[in-house]
C-alpha cells in the first residue's frame, strides 16, 4: 500500500447474528468523512427506532480517526468487538452498525462481544473488498499554445481529466492520487506556457 491507497468496502452490505432470542442486524457502509457517519447513522436510528442498542465503529482514512461506540451495553462489549473485525480486514473509510433487538435473556459480557463481533463478521463477508486512492484536484491555468505538451504529461500518467476549458485563456482540472501530486507540479511547473498550477481545497 502507498501512501493514497487503502482497502475498503465497493458498496454497502448487511449481516445477521441471532442468540437467545436477540437479533443483531450489521449494516456495513462506505463512508469518505464523519458527516456520512453521521448521516448513516441518523438513518438507521429512524429506521429502527424501536431496537434497543444501535452500536457502531467507524475508521477513515484520511487524519486515521476512528471510534467505536457501546450505546448503552456495557463498556467494550459492543463498539470494541465491531472495530476490531474492521482492524482485522485492515480496513478503511468504512462504518459498520450492528442494530441489536432484544430477545429477553441477557447473554453476558463474553456472549456480547462474540454477538456483536459476529454480526460485523458477517456483514463483512457479504462486502466486496476493493482498492482505493485517496486523489486531489489540480488546476492548471495555460495559453492555448502549451495544451499538447500538458494533455501529454495528463495521459502519460492516466490522471483523469474533471473539467477543461479552451478559449482565450484554457484550464484543466484533473485527479491526481496525493502521493503524485508534488512531482506532477513540477513537471507541469518546467512548461511553456504553463500560466498557474494550483491545488484545489477538498
Amino acid at each position: 500500500m502507498t501512501t493514497d491507497n487503502f482497502l475498503s468496502i465497493k458498496r454497502n452490505a448487511e449481516g445477521l447474528y441471532r442468540e437467545k432470542g436477540s437479533k443483531f442486524l450489521a449494516y456495513a457502509f462506505s463512508v469518505s468523512d464523519s458527516d456520512e457517519v453521521n448521516a448513516n447513522l441518523e438513518i438507521l436510528k429512524k429506521k429502527h427506532f424501536d431496537a434497543s442498542h444501535h452500536c457502531y465503529a467507524y475508521i477513515l482514512f484520511e487524519g486515521k480517526q476512528f471510534r467505536s461506540y457501546d450505546d448503552g451495553e456495557p463498556r467494550h462489549t459492543a463498539g470494541d468487538p465491531i472495530l476490531n473485525q474492521i482492524r482485522s480486514a485492515q480496513l478503511y473509510n468504512i462504518l459498520i452498525v450492528v442494530v441489536r433487538y432484544f430477545g429477553g435473556t441477557k447473554l453476558g459480557k463474553k456472549g456480547l462481544i462474540n454477538a456483536y463481533k459476529s454480526a460485523a463478521k458477517d456483514a463483512l463477508l457479504n462486502a466486496e473488498i476493493i482498492k482505493k486512492t485517496i486523489e486531489k484536484s489540480i488546476l492548471i491555468d495555460f495559453r492555448y499554445e502549451g495544451m499538447h505538451d500538458i494533455i501529454h504529461v495528463i495521459q502519460q500518467n492516466n490522471y483523469k481529466i474533471i473539467h477543461q476549458q479552451y478559449d482565450s485563456e484554457c484550464s484543466i482540472t484533473c485527479s491526481v492520487p496525493v502521493s503524485k501530486i508534488s512531482k506532477f507540479q513540477k513537471k507541469l511547473q518546467a512548461l511553456r506556457n504553463v500560466i498557474k498550477v494550483e491545488l484545489l481545497p477538498g
